[in-house]
């Protein structure tokens, strides 16, 4: 079973008030928001991993890389 946390957010009364109206319950919207906070910061990341290893393959030269391949290729 999975343990939860009780988290808050303070909001103007108007949207409290107009979330009511609307039936939209500030939990739902808060776990939304959250999940996709957390899912777009692990593109990011990625991204950026992405980014500093492209930079780090770009210096080895062609050379290289096919010595590499022919080397896993013979070790089979």
């Amino acid at each position: 079973m999975s343990e939860y946390v009780i988290v808050s957010a303070r909001i103007r009364k108007e949207l409290r008030e107009e979330m009511k109206r609307l039936g939209i319950k500030p939990s739902e919207v808060i776990k939304h928001a959250i999940e996709e906070s957390i899912r777009r910061k692990k593109v990011e990341i990625l991204r950026s991993r992405f980014r500093d290893a492209g930079k780090i393959l770009r210096k080895v030269g062609r050379e290289e890389w096919v010595k590499a391949i022919r080397e896993s290729r013979e070790g089979r």
